[in-house]
């Protein structure tokens, strides 16, 4: 029976090191050093053939030397010993394996890992790894890894060793520690799944930086951060893969428009995560997540001693999306009672020399700020944290002005950020042990902030759907317009009337059905405006005619549409699609359309199904989202109707299996009403309607 606890990587009762060396150059000597640094705790075993001393302990030469069975084994032994090594633990009874051998494939063929693995599982034990540089753990002192770690509140999972290790060194030098450290290597049988939910039971994590380069299970670890976002324990992820595309040449603008990152930034606004861009900007945002409150609005307070640095702060502020508001009167009017006659009181806040007078000053003016429900959080700026390190008499004063100030933090609930031109004092160390986070530079306090107050935007949630196929295939060819139209207009999308034709005769029983002025459309083709299969504005019998005629002259036999034309006036087009991704599933994405749709690529993505409500937010979250609101004195579009097609359409390939990938460009949203022009439906081959795909079946995706 599978056991599917991982307290045996956390706290096992013993540990064998298989390989352990007395080369300081090998991974057998730091995993051995490391695992003898808790030998206070539990039983510590090293594993020899030559019988090598590491540190003054003497090593065995096999398992089979052991008076007991070890819980885990680690295995840094060569890659043609492994599989027998495993055999023999497993007949002991050993509960866990970590593998930091790399190469076992290449020695015993391809799979040999996965067998491996399976064997494993089948015996009821669990395997992290192979190839991974090993875990930590700071509250049960295990160390089975390379490198060396700082104890603290901050958990990182990530299937890079290396950059695991580079992102714990980055928060070491930060002042921030490492409460567990999971490499997770090939990922054959633990994966990043299971070591986020094993998190939850882990006390001493208050955040999560998380690295991944593939996202097999995405809806799984979607569901896995927004547990541990429920939990209190924010995540913070890294990828790779921001430059690719879609790997196979997209047959839609949906295709075309929707790149790697987009796709697990969606991710991770369902699960209430965020995406960062490097290890420095997780470690810089870390800062707020362990301890200070987050910001519940993006309105920010700038004090400063220096005019040109608040200046520079708020514009810095700005262009993260956050807003530097002007102060009332009110509040203007007590900071004005406590500075200089010369200090700025609008907001950026410029002490003018205050804070050198009385360094009270600057935690009498956050009070201020905070006891306003004009901001969210405030943002200090420039020479505090230098005072006690440049003028020694004034150390202690400093150190007291940032108790008072963790102390307005913890009575107001908003946080203060500071940007202090000092890079390590004590009293940067205070602040931050303070819950008042302290960075170098203001683009990383404005960065950071921006992305606190992005966690602080409940999660859009993971909508019930079927999985999409894992890998790429060959789509079938797209259903004909109208075919099209009818399983859209199924969920409740609005399209103008329209009539099939394949001959003259039809054009005379079509035109007479239908309202002036008509679209003549090739329902057959998938981009039918290059090729000259789209005309608008005919008027009458003759014109639909002539029309048809060249057109069918041109493009041949196939299933023509008359559909009436919308001429509802200012109106505005945009692309609504929907995609199944290999590791996330179903997609949906809208953005501003029309044939220039790839030219704006302004568009926003979410985990299908989406609701009403989260597609408004997608939808306000578009630069060109002002057109929408009403611009110039234009009148406001019906935006609850472009969200209910945006709904729509989520839902489409969240319910129906069948359908690889569906469109509509332009979706025509007026005043009153959106109304769908176009309809791109794709199903997959050889899968009839309603009945999901082959598990064999592959589908293009997203990620690389």
């Amino acid at each position: 029976m599978r056991t599917t606890s991982l307290s045996v990587f956390s706290d096992p009762r013993s540990v064998a090191v298989v390989g352990a060396s007395a080369d300081p150059a090998k991974w057998g000597h730091w995993v051995a050093r490391g695992a003898l640094r808790g030998a206070d705790r539990r039983d510590v075993h090293l594993v020899n053939a030559r019988g090598a001393v590491i540190e003054g302990t003497r090593s065995v030469p096999s398992l089979a030397a052991l008076g007991e069975a070890p819980e885990l084994v680690v295995l840094c032994a060569p890659a043609d010993t492994v599989p027998d090594i495993v055999d023999e633990a497993l007949d002991r009874g050993v509960r866990g394996f970590l593998g930091i051998t790399a190469g076992i494939d290449a020695v015993h063929g391809p799979g040999a890992e996965l067998r491996l693995a399976a064997r494993i599982r089948a015996a009821g034990a669990r395997l992290i790894g192979p190839n991974c540089l090993g875990v930590y753990d700071a509250a049960h002192e295990l160390e089975l890894a390379w490198g060396t770690f700082t104890p603290g509140n901050l958990a990182v999972v990530s299937q890079s060793g290396q950059l695991g290790l580079e992102i714990a060194g980055l928060a070491a030098h930060a002042g921030l520690g490492i409460s567990r450290f999971v490499s997770l290597g090939n990922q054959v049988d633990v994966t990043a799944v299971d070591v986020l939910d094993d998190l939850l039971r882990h006390d001493a994590t208050k955040a999560v930086i998380v690295y991944l380069e593939s996202f097999a299970d995405g809806r799984d670890l979607v569901a896995a951060m927004t547990r541990l976002r429920e939990s209190g324990r924010p995540v913070v992820v890294l990828t790779v893969g921001a430059s690719e595309a879609s790997r196979l040449a997209a047959r839609s603008h949906t295709g075309a428009l929707t790149s790697a990152t987009a796709v697990v930034t969606a991710a991770c606004e369902a699960a209430g995560a965020v995406l960062v861009d490097t290890p420095v900007e997780a470690v810089d945002l870390a800062h707020l997540l362990l301890g200070s409150p987050f910001p519940q609005g993006r309105r920010v307070a700038v004090v400063s001693d220096s005019g040109g640095q608040g200046a520079l702060a708020s514009d810095t502020l700005s262009r993260h999306g956050l807003v530097v508001p002007r102060l009332r009167a009110e509040t203007s009017g007590r900071l004005s009672d406590i500075l200089p006659a010369a200090a700025g009181v609008g907001n950026p806040v410029d002490l003018a020399g205050g804070g050198e007078k009385d360094l009270d000053t600057y935690a009498r003016v956050v009070d201020i700020l905070l006891r306003s429900d004009e901001v969210d959080a405030v943002v200090l700026s420039g020479y505090f944290g230098c005072y006690g390190a440049e003028t020694p008499t004034l150390a202690d004063r400093e150190l007291e002005v940032i108790e008072t100030l963790g102390g307005t933090v913890r009575r107001h609930g908003r946080p203060v950020l500071v940007h202090s031109m000092s890079h390590d004092s004590v009293a940067v160390r205070a602040m931050r042990e303070k819950a008042v986070p302290t960075l170098h530079t203001i683009d990383a306090v404005a960065r950071s902030l921006g992305l606190a107050a992005d966690l602080a935007v409940p999660p859009r949630g993971l909508g019930a759907g079927p999985d999409g196929p894992s890998a790429d295939l060959a789509l079938a060819a797209p259903a004909d317009y109208l075919t099209g139209r009818d399983r859209l207009e199924a969920y409740g999308v609005r399209y103008p009337r329209a009539r099939a034709i394949r001959t003259r005769e039809d054009v005379d029983a079509a035109v007479g059905a239908l309202t002036a002025p008509f679209v003549l459309k090739a329902g057959w083709i998938e981009h039918r405006t290059d090729v000259g299969g789209v005309v608008v504005g005919l008027e009458g019998t003759a014109e639909v005619r002539h029309a048809f005629e060249d057109m069918h002259g041109r493009l041949g036999d196939g299933g023509f549409v008359l559909e009436e034309m919308d001429r509802r006036p200012d109106v505005v087009e945009l692309i609504v699609g929907a995609r199944r991704d290999p590791s996330f599933g179903p997609i949906v994405m809208v953005g501003m359309g029309g044939v220039l749709a790839e030219v704006y690529r302004d568009v926003r993505l979410g985990l299908a199904p989406v609701s009403d409500s989260q597609a408004r937010a997608m939808l306000s979250s578009l630069q060109a989202f002002v057109v929408l609101e009403g611009w110039r004195g234009r009148p406001a579009r019906d935006v609850g109707a472009a969200a209910r097609v945006v709904s729509a359409v989520s839902r489409v390939l969240a319910e129906q299996p069948d359908i690889a990938e569906c469109e509509i460009n332009p979706l025509r949203v007026g005043v009153d009403g959106a109304v769908a022009v176009d309809a791109l439906v794709i199903q997959l081959p050889d899968c009839p309607v309603g009945e999901p795909a082959d598990d064999a079946s592959t589908l293009t995706g997203f990620l690389p």
